[in-house]
């Protein structure tokens, strides 16, 4: 441990909770140590009730935790989360692996830890970011019974007894929940990232957060001096006395914006032209529906149906995909909500599929390819997505498309089962809205001729800028090469959004990219007529379209493709968005 920290040593993690935190370090990091060992024949017997006890006392702690925050409002609709937990716990591959090596005569921590790594390399290999940060949930409930096994015991966060930044390897769900906001002044940790269940609920708690910093443990002791942007990722050890007050003047404006988004809720998303740019929010679990509607968002651009699937010794059947889409469509008062079929391959969750394993799955066969092959599975997403059209406003998107061929085949099947339908008298929309997702660079240099196939587009960045720029973002090696305004990501906006526009359909954006509130203007330049993003961030970007104009978004395009570098298009929208709105983006950092 060092004694002594750099004044203003600046470091940048991964900012997945907005505001600024400012205070002294709670460090927190007592992680169990696992001594993998064997056990004599003998000992079996005592290592399997060893591990059932450690399962039992696991499932009675998550139910005391979720007892303690069920009356806590802003916390209710996060108990799933606790409820995904304790399924875990049941989890036959967790259960029955862990109980097989024990029978191998290997101690039940050390049997346990390898059964937790078979799982987290199931995780590793989904391509989708949201589902991939579902590892963290069986990272948490790990961690949770090899503190009981080890007997470090439980970490309750919630006893910390002075305000400060708490500083950790990682934070599970139950201990963010437990977080007194009153000395919890934010977080950081090694770990995490955008999209985990920690991450969620610090944007619900309000607490500043950055997560992904790898070696913060390492670097800072109890009560050195710390100040955190959960909005850009900085962190700051040991600020000076003027880093201190930029910082304490940037808080505060930031909880000024804070309160004034309240005013913005139920205002219209449009331009000071009278431009109309739908506002919606992503989905992934039915319980989220509660952030759309909180956030006042026109619908879901992007509901993943994979979280139907994951998990599941088979897929699920047609009853209960159409009971599940069902209920998410009534929740939202007849707004749209647009249904992505599956975008996972079929060895997530299909063992009876029997598929090779794939040296690079990011690129091999799933999302439409694995529908396609696996007729029987796509058809029976189809009916029940059809048969769920009766119950609002539905829309069909197809993920990964990559050329014409791809979306005749998945129309063709859709008429199929529309005529099977027609004749068993089941009810559904006729004329239910087809799009895809622009994901692919193929995708953007046929646009003009996908246009003419369906009713609307929506460009999905985070894989866009992956497969443009041939950088994994999940690899800390070259993530700094990916750069959502990189002059070729620009130009396939730009040519994607034309053809949209040429052929009179809708072009929206689901990536992160849509709901990052500097972008907004040059997003509209580029003619999308709907953003899709996490809830959380529609107040804020409705903030900025309401006080932009189509005509300024179009200049400000027309500047930045002609420049040819990141650097240069990141300075440019910066300056314009800070010259424009200074209350907003005055302190804004790229």
């Amino acid at each position: 441990m060092k004694n002594k920290v750099a004044e203003d040593t600046y470091l940048v993690g991964i900012g997945v909770s907005p505001g600024i935190g400012i205070g002294e370090v709670s460090l927190v990091d007592q992680r169990p140590l696992v001594d993998q060992s064997l056990i004599d024949i003998g000992e079996i017997e005592g290592e399997l009730l060893r591990f059932q006890q450690a399962l039992d006392l696991a499932k009675r702690q998550l139910q005391k935790i979720k007892q303690t925050v069920s009356d806590q409002p802003h916390l209710r609709e996060h108990l799933y989360i606790l409820d995904t937990h304790l399924l875990i716990l049941d989890d036959e591959m967790l259960v029955s692996g862990t109980e097989k090596g024990i029978l191998e005569r290997i101690n039940a921590e050390g049997a346990l830890t390898q059964v937790l790594e078979q799982l987290r390399a199931l995780f590793d290999n989904i391509d989708d970011e949201y589902l991939r940060e579902r590892r963290s949930d069986v990272d948490a409930v790990g961690e949770r019974l090899l503190r009981i096994l080890t007997g470090v015991g439980e970490r309750t966060i919630g006893n910390i007894g002075r305000k400060s930044l708490v500083v950790a390897h990682e934070l599970s769900p139950a201990e963010t929940m437990q977080m007194d906001r009153s000395k919890v002044l934010g977080f950081i940790t090694d770990k995490g990232g955008r999209t985990s269940h920690t991450a969620i609920l610090a944007r619900s708690l309000n607490i500043p957060a950055v997560v992904g910093m790898e070696t913060i443990t390492s670097m800072v002791f109890d009560r050195v001096p710390v100040v955190i942007d959960g909005t850009t990722g900085v962190v700051i050890l040991n600020p000076s006395a003027k880093t201190f007050k930029e910082y304490l003047e940037r808080k505060q404006s930031y909880e000024f914006l804070e309160r004034d988004l309240e005013n913005y809720r139920n205002l219209p998303p449009v331009t000071t032209d009278q431009v109309r740019v739908s506002l919606r929010g992503n989905l992934e679990i039915a319980s989220d529906v509660e952030q759309v509607k909180k956030h006042a968002a026109e619908g879901i651009g992007l509901y993943r149906t994979e979280f139907l699937y994951l998990g599941r010794s088979e897929p699920p059947d047609e009853e209960l995909q159409y009971q599940s889409y069902c209920e998410i469509v009534q929740q939202v008062d007849g707004k749209p909500v647009t249904i992505r079929t599956l975008d996972i391959g079929g060895d997530k969750f299909g063992p009876e599929l029997n598929l090779a394993d794939e040296a690079n799955p990011a690129m091999g066969l799933r999302a439409i390819r694995f529908s396609l092959q696996e007729d029987r599975l796509f058809r029976t997403q189809l009916r029940a997505i059809l048969r769920a059209s009766t119950c609002g406003k539905v829309q069909i998107m197809f993920p990964m498309i990559s050329g014409v061929a791809e979306i005749k085949a998945c129309k063709r099947i859709l008429s199929e089962i529309k005529g099977e339908l027609d004749r068993e008298g089941i009810a559904y929309d006729h004329d239910i809205a087809i799009g895809i997702m622009i994901e692919t660079p193929a995708a953007v240099m046929i646009a003009p001729l996908l246009a003419q196939e369906v009713d609307f587009f929506s460009i999905g960045t985070n894989d866009l800028i992956q497969y443009f720029l041939a950088v994994d973002r999940g690899n800390e090696h070259v993530a700094y090469l990916y750069e959502p305004l990189h002059p070729a990501i620009l130009r396939a906006l730009k040519a994607t959004c034309d053809a949209a526009n040429n052929a009179g359909i809708n072009v929206c954006m689901c990536g992160e990219m849509a709901g990052e509130p500097l972008y907004t203007q040059v997003l509209v330049g580029l003619g999308l007529n709907a953003l899709s993003m996490n809830p959380a961030c529609v107040p804020r970007v409705k903030r900025v379209l309401r006080q932009i104009s189509k005509r300024d978004g179009e200049l400000l395009v027309d500047k930045v493709l002609k420049l040819s570098t990141s650097k240069e298009v990141s300075i440019v929208i910066e300056q314009e968005m800070r010259n424009r709105l200074p209350d907003i983006f005055a302190q804004t950092l790229i």
